[in-house]
């Protein structure tokens, strides 16, 4: 490690800790701006202030993110106690953004955040010959870093030029020549982006030897461009997502010409010239404003309003919520799961929150096909939406007379539960296997003629197989993925806390897990001849409008919505609006303009520059080293 960052007794120079909240208020006429202070106490001599350029990770002291948010320091004050210890005053300017900052920009003063840092590398200090010729850029939230360097420099000695979209802020510090402000509305300074100020003549006017910027990817990809045109030195801050924030865990690296870069240890302060800027995707343009998008989608034949889905097992039969929501706010809903005869269920704990969801082992609990049919699919089909009777089973028999007496129905659908143990197969699921799924699909279509979904298990070792299978086998549809497997431990008790031991782990953390599912198997099924393609449902961990638009670009038809209507009855309506929302802000008419476009071609030819890369990495570490 950095011999820097130690002091003569092994201890770290940074700060890490829990910090007070001095203030923390919204920047005037900017709603989503916010000034944050705190006030770190450093109890060795040997503890250093951030330095302009740097930046720190901070979190809310009760939050519900897991990670630190990277926020660069955008003013600095130390005060010399008489303890020996220093206070010093850290200023951060914060846009209120994802979760992480969200929480920052709600807090109080009194409120404690943890805080580690100062993190990155210091913005270099100006070559001896560019006094009076120093540039300064700031662009949107981008102004925090380049602000608090300006405050380091001499009065006088640089211009400022400043981009915002309205209004203007986080100038208060400055003590520039000149300052040049433009805005996208024309509400301060000069109307239009950063080039109407910072244009080429203006900059060979000035005659600056050296530029420093901050803001977003297309300013400073201007300012680099304009730079190196001119032949004049500049310096670059870059943002990017972090976890550790010490240049350990390798995942921030941006693409450079000397290599792959750690924003957080190499940087965020880069020379411009090794710096790359891709050209951003071209966006579709928004709808018209009397144009409302369709988000009706037809699978398997039937017509669903709205492809939000009530999935099996947490909608009970349809009547549970109608005291808290409206179930015609969902395009479909899917029964609890009902076998040929009645089952009383798991005995013992059956659910149990944990990290990121939940864990239950209900055991298909249900009153048995018979009666749901005659005492609660009636109810159930006056209530609006599209239903999907689910049908589970432990052997072929069950699930053939099961599917026989539901093709009698009026039921609109078939969701065929394949995740369920198959009592001949030493208990393994049915959909673990592409034969045992061809066979139990099969023999399920033989009895009936209604459309038929297959849903697929993530403790399967590949789905691809399995879901050409069930296609194979007369599937009209597929949903995946069901719960995945795990184990809970009471520690007092010093055993399972289930007594099945295993549990169906479901939530919000399954999601990049079941997305990857779905992602996979559309692929794969995409390879059939076109005839031959069904729709796929994807269900897991999907609580958001975005949840459902990432599983759309993913190529599903559809989502099933399960434990999020827990805490949120509303999330039917709520997904459905936020996503009619995005369609037209991006120009999508209809769901088919959206569906599979994340879809790429994954190539696997060999890597020619692994050798170099390898080096490059070994490289790094001994760097950590001296």
């Amino acid at each position: 490690m950095d011999a820097a960052l130690i002091d003569k007794d092994g201890k770290g120079t940074q700060f890490f800790g829990d910090a007070p909240i001095d203030f923390c208020h919204r920047v005037e006429g900017q709603p989503n701006v916010y000034i944050l202070q705190v006030t770190l106490t450093f109890e060795r001599s040997a503890q250093t202030a951030p330095l302009p350029g740097q930046f720190c990770l901070i979190r809310a002291k009760h939050t519900a993110v897991r990670y630190n948010r990277p926020i660069s320091v955008y003013h600095v004050e130390t005060k010399e106690c008489a303890d020996g210890s220093r206070n010093v005053s850290v200023q951060f300017m914060i846009l209120e953004k994802g979760a992480g900052t969200k929480e920052l920009c709600k807090l109080n003063t009194g409120d404690m955040v943890t805080v580690i840092g100062p993190m990155g590398t210091p913005w270099p200090t100006p070559p001896a010959e560019s006094e009076g010729k120093i540039c300064l850029v700031g662009a949107g939230i981008g102004v925090a870093p380049v602000a608090n360097f300006a405050s380091t420099l001499p009065p006088k000695s640089y211009d400022f030029y400043a981009s915002f979209k309205t209004g203007s802020y986080g100038l208060e510090y400055l003590n520039a020549s000149n300052i040049l402000i433009t805005t996208d509305d024309g509400s301060v300074g000069v109307k239009g982006m950063l080039p109407e100020a910072l244009s080429e003549d203006a900059i060979q006017k000035a005659g600056y030897k050296v530029i420093y910027a901050c803001g977003p990817a297309p300013a400073l990809a201007y300012v680099k461009a304009v730079a190196e045109k001119l032949g004049i030195l500049c310096y670059i801050s870059m943002e990017h997502r972090m976890l550790c924030g010490l240049g350990a865990c390798l995942g921030c690296t941006i693409e450079t010409s000397e290599g792959l870069k750690r924003c957080c240890k190499d940087g965020p302060v880069f020379d411009s010239r090794i710096l790359d800027f891709p050209k951003p995707a071209p966006r579709r343009p928004a709808l018209p404003k009397d144009v409302e998008p369709d988000v009706s989608v037809e699978i398997a034949g039937v017509n669903f309003s709205n492809p939000v889905i009530a999935s099996g097992g947490t909608f009970a039969f349809g009547q549970n919520f109608r005291g808290v929501s409206d179930v015609a706010d969902w395009g479909g809903i899917v029964s609890k799961g009902v076998t040929l005869e009645p089952r009383e269920g798991n005995h013992g704990e059956r659910s149990l929150e944990v990290a990121g969801g939940n864990m239950n082992s209900i055991g298909l609990q249900n009153p048995g096909i018979p009666y749901f049919i005659k005492e609660l699919l009636p109810d159930m089909l006056g209530l609006g939406p599209v239903v999907i009777a689910n049908l589970a089973g432990s052997d072929i028999a069950s699930y053939v007379e099961g599917a026989r007496l539901l093709d009698q129905t009026n039921c609109d659908m078939i969701e065929l539960n394949i995740s369920c143990p198959n009592i001949k197969a030493a208990g393994l699921a049915w959909g673990m296997s592409a034969e045992t799924a061809f066979y139990c699909v099969s023999s399920v279509r033989a009895v009936t003629k209604k459309p038929l979904m297959v849903k697929l298990s993530p403790n399967a070792p590949d789905n691809r197989p399995i879901a050409v299978a069930c296609i194979n086998a007369g599937a009209n549809a597929i949903s995946l993925i069901n719960m995945i497997h795990g184990v809970a431990i009471d520690i007092e008790k010093g055993k399972p806390f289930f007594n099945n031991v295993h549990a169906g782990y479901s939530g919000p953390g399954l999601k990049p897990l079941a997305l990857r599912i779905v992602y996979d198997v559309v692929q794969e099924i995409n390879k059939l001849p076109e005839d031959r393609r069904v729709p796929v449902v994807g269900i897991g961990g999907i609580a958001t409008w975005q949840d459902a638009v990432e599983f759309i670009m993913a190529g599903a038809s559809a989502v099933e919505i399960g434990q999020a209507k827990f805490t949120n009855p509303n999330v039917a309506r709520e997904v459905t609006e936020g996503l009619k929302n995005f369609m037209k802000t991006h120009g999508y008419k209809n769901l088919a303009e959206m569906r599979g476009i994340a879809q790429v071609e994954r190539h696997h030819a060999a890597r020619t520059d692994e050798k170099g890369r390898f080096a490059d990495l070994k490289d790094m570490i001994n760097a950590e080293k001296n």
